[in-house]
């Protein structure tokens, strides 16, 4: 799941993007069917929670980099966690988007209250979907968009 690197060295915001970039879909920290960020940083598995790993801080700071990255749908579209979608994506995720409940395709982030919470916020799709992604998902086939997103095929229905 691309764990291989050097385990000492600090990455950097753009290796971490172009992490995410690469893959297209990325998990923030949990194990599935997608590769994911936190044990990529960490450069091995992690065993509990990713808060509690040497590097947790670091997971930290570049998740939050990827997020604020303008580059990178946050949402939770792979079994409910939190799930990075790089924006070469959005438009095969467009196209094919009545396969995905409406939920998974929620623009999602987390803003701190004046008492310290943490609270959820969401875009409803397709509301965060820019206008150009939105002509771009137009000129894909559906097969197209298929193969791009092939990591996320979930029943014998999905190919036509």
């Amino acid at each position: 799941m691309g764990l291989a690197r050097d385990e000492e060295a600090s990455l950097t915001r753009q290796e971490a993007l172009d992490f995410v970039e690469k893959h297209g879909v990325v998990l923030q920290a949990a194990r599935g069917p997608a590769p994911s960020l936190a044990e990529f940083v960490a450069g091995e598995r992690i065993r509990g929670s990713w808060w509690g790993h040497p590097k947790g801080q670091e997971i930290f700071r570049l998740s939050e980099a990827v997020i604020d990255s303008g580059q990178v749908l946050v949402c939770k579209l792979v079994d409910g966690k939190v799930t990075f979608v790089h924006r070469r994506l959005w438009p095969a995720l467009v196209r094919l988007s009545p396969r995905f409940k409406r939920a998974e395709l929620a623009r999602i982030w987390s803003e701190h209250t004046s008492s310290g919470a943490h609270v959820q916020k969401r875009v409803a799709y397709p509301k965060w979907v820019p206008p150009d992604v939105l002509r771009q998902a137009e000129s894909l086939t559906e097969r197209e968009a298929e193969i791009q997103l092939a990591m996320l095929k979930r029943d014998e229905a999905w190919t036509r």
